[in-house]
């Protein structure tokens, strides 16, 4: 695609948006360097593709506007003008969107190479610190995320200015699996799915999947609970559900395991950055658990990864931020 090229403007702003399987997030940059603004969302079920969605956004705002270009966050890769979009059940071709909306530029990214373009717009108010040194966006960072799915993704600086964003599909990897009882938990899995990725156990699905394996190693009964109910039930003070705990706690420490082999294969001494819609339900067992001690233990890399930071994304609609600094930069590039 072209670079976009004009700025925003009130009369003619950037749409700026975020596909989820349950909803579909928009907003407004009305100027270049700026946050989205009227951010609102329209349930993605409702809609049979980007336009439909599109429309119903801006035919809900207070004023009719007419966007100029627009940048929209997908979940899985981008190959080409078909997208497909397995959780949502959407199928559209990015140029045909582009006429029917009236728009000059049409790009669809990656969800967490969105997120990775997002990083420098964060500020310190969008961060919780897990521990490490000081993010240093002059090196190369990395995001990654457990929801639906597990995204991964790198940002690096250009020497000539700018980020490039590296998305991947990182979350297939195989388990990080180190301690015994973690093997464990594969060899259950795997008897019952097959081949036990990282995604397969660092998601929201795949939190009643730790929680039913644990259950079986332990001996204790594994009622079936939604990974809300697991992480509500981990995380309450009366300590009584044992067996959420101890899920949040493996679940924590296979995290740290995967963040810190991400880190190393990225060489990410910028910064790890931890998104997705599970973890800012758990702060407390990301800073008090063996996250960060999962994080670092890679033998003679220890020394290493001690002096990179992990911080969690707490900033609301981090991806819009990451789609208006992706066409901002291309405003640059014109």
């Amino acid at each position: 695609m072209t670079p976009v090229q004009s700025a925003p403007s009130a009369e003619r702003p950037w749409l700026v948006g975020d596909i989820g399987g349950t909803n579909a997030r928009f907003g407004l940059v009305r100027e270049a360097g700026a946050r989205p603004v009227h951010v609102g969302k329209v349930p993605s079920a409702l809609h049979d593709g980007l336009a439909s969605a599109a429309r119903a956004y801006l035919a809900g705002l207070p004023e009719r506007v007419r966007p100029s270009a627009a940048c929209v966050a997908v979940a899985g890769p981008v190959l080409g003008d078909r997208i497909k979009l397995t959780n949502v059940g959407w199928d559209f071709s990015v140029e045909q969107d582009r006429t029917g909306l009236g728009l000059d530029r049409l790009e669809v990214v990656n969800d967490f190479a969105a997120l990775a373009q997002s990083l420098p717009a964060l500020g310190e108010e969008d961060l919780l610190p897990l521990g490490g040194g000081s993010v240093d966006p002059a090196h190369p960072m990395a995001v990654l995320g457990p929801g639906t799915g597990l995204g991964v993704a790198g940002l690096v600086p250009l020497p000539s200015g700018g980020w490039l964003p590296l998305p991947g599909e990182g979350g297939h990897v195989d388990a990080p699996a180190v301690e015994d009882l973690e093997a464990e938990v594969v060899r259950v899995i795997t008897a019952e799915r097959g081949r036990v990725s990282a995604e397969a156990l660092l998601s929201g699905p795949g939190l009643p999947r730790l929680h039913r394996a644990l259950g079986e190693i332990l001996g204790t009964r594994a009622p079936d609970l939604t990974p809300g109910e697991i992480t509500a039930a981990g995380t309450d003070p009366d300590g009584s559900d044992s067996l959420a705990r101890e899920t949040l706690e493996v679940f924590g420490a296979l995290l740290g395991g995967f963040a810190g082999n991400v880190a190393l294969t990225l060489g990410a001494t910028g910064g790890v950055f931890l998104g997705g819609g599970v973890l800012p339900r758990i702060p407390g067992v990301l800073r008090d658990g063996r996250f960060r001690m999962r994080f670092e233990a890679k033998g003679r890399m220890t020394d290493y990864l001690k002096n990179i930071a992990t911080v969690l994304i707490t900033a609301d609609n981090p991806a819009l931020l990451g789609t208006a600094a992706r066409l901002d930069q291309q405003l640059e590039r014109a």
